[in-house]
This record gives C-alpha cells, sequence and structure tokens, in this order.
C-alpha cells in the first residue's frame, strides 16, 4: 500500500521559516517525481513545487520562488519543502504527491499518490 506522509507544519509568525517533509512508503520515490502542492480554505489546490527523480529538474510557483527551497533523499524515501520568509497568504494546508512521470508537472491531476496533508499557518 503506497503511503505519503507529510510532517513539519504549525505555526509561525510572518517572516518565519519551517519545514516540511514527505515520507513515502510502498512505492520507490527514486522512480517518482515528487511535488508539494496547497489549499487555502475556499480555494483550489495550487502547484508549489515539484522536483525530478533525479533532482536536477526543479520547478516552482512564481508566488513562491526564491523563498521554498524543494529537496529530495531518494535514500530515505524522502521529499522536503524548505519555507522562508513566510507571508499570511502562504497559510494553507500542504500536500505532498507522487508522480511516476519523468518531467515535473504542475498539474495536481496528473500525480498519482497524495499525502493527506499537513497546516501551515502564518501569523502576521
Amino acid at each position: 500500500q503506497v503511503r505519503l506522509l507529510e510532517s513539519g507544519g504549525g505555526l509561525v509568525q510572518a517572516g518565519g521559516s519551517l519545514g516540511l517533509s514527505c515520507a513515502a512508503s510502498g512505492l520507490a520515490s527514486s522512480y517518482y517525481t515528487m511535488g508539494w502542492f496547497r489549499q487555502a480554505a475556499g480555494k483550489e489546490r495550487e502547484f508549489v513545487a515539484a522536483i525530478s527523480q533525479s533532482g536536477r529538474m526543479i520547478y516552482y510557483a512564481d508566488s513562491v520562488q526564491g523563498r521554498f527551497t524543494i529537496s529530495r533523499d531518494n535514500a530515505k524515501n524522502s521529499a522536503y519543502l524548505q519555507m522562508n520568509s513566510l507571508k499570511p497568504e502562504d497559510t494553507a494546508v500542504y500536500y505532498c504527491a507522487a508522480d511516476s512521470r519523468a518531467i515535473p508537472s504542475r498539474v495536481a491531476r496528473v500525480y498519482d499518490y497524495w499525502g493527506q496533508g499537513t497546516q501551515v499557518t502564518v501569523s502576521s
């Protein structure tokens, strides 16, 4: 059974930092593109960042470029999202996702597996 488990969410003041982790089980994450998405209350799920299987291709949403960093450790079957200079508008539930395609996608519906999400709240 495939499972993606996010951790590291919480409450932080604006300008602060948080690091999210995504631990994969039931699949060899090295064969999957890993992505992070978020969904704020009352809004659609949106792309945040994605990293290819090798880590050579990385894409970010414009809204987080320069503040967030996605990474992965295939030996640990894990992906990470380091979030710096957080803003109140970053408040959302953050989801980890895995996609069997080689090229990272910004489109949520192409991802094969999803975690349950972790809440990130940024206070002003």
